[in-house]
C-alpha cells in the first residue's frame, strides 16, 4: 500500500512539473496584444527584436534592439526600462520573452509575429526589405 501511494505522488509531481513547463512554454500570455508595426508610436516604445540573428539579420529593423531569445537572460540588463514592444518569429518566442521581461519586471505592451515573408511598417519610420 506505501509503494503504491509512493508511486502515485511520484505521478502526480511528475504531471505538475510537465504541465508547468508546457503552460510557461505554450500558454497564451493575456494582457499582451499583437500590434503592426506600422501601428507604433516609436518614440514612447522601444522595439526589442527577439529573433534569431540569423532572421533579424534578412529583415533588420532600424530602432530595433536585437536580443535573440537564447541571449535575453544573459543580457536583459541592456534593455531599457521603457515600454516594450517584442519582435518575434513564433508564438513560443512570444510567450517565453514576454513571462521573462515581466519577471524582472520590464512593461511589455505588445508584440508582432514576424516571418521573413511578411512584415507590414509604415514606410516613413522603418526601412525593411524582405528577401522573399
Amino acid at each position: 500500500m506505501s509503494s503504491l501511494k509512493e508511486v502515485l505522488m511520484l505521478l502526480l509531481l511528475l504531471t505538475t512539473i510537465i504541465a508547468i513547463i508546457l503552460y510557461r512554454r505554450y500558454f497564451p500570455v493575456f494582457g499582451v496584444h499583437c500590434i503592426n508595426l506600422k501601428d507604433l508610436v516609436l518614440g514612447k516604445i522601444k522595439i526589442i527584436d527577439l529573433r534569431d540573428y540569423n532572421e533579424s539579420d534578412k529583415n533588420p529593423i532600424n530602432g530595433a534592439l536585437n536580443m535573440p531569445i537564447a541571449y535575453l537572460k544573459r543580457n536583459f540588463k541592456e534593455i531599457p526600462k521603457r515600454e516594450l514592444h517584442l519582435i518575434v518569429s513564433s508564438p513560443l518566442e512570444k510567450n517565453i520573452g514576454i513571462r521573462f521581461l515581466r519577471k524582472k519586471g520590464f512593461c511589455v505592451v505588445g508584440y508582432s509575429i514576424v516571418n521573413h515573408h511578411q512584415l507590414l511598417v509604415r514606410e516613413n519610420s522603418l526601412k525593411i526589405e524582405t528577401n522573399g
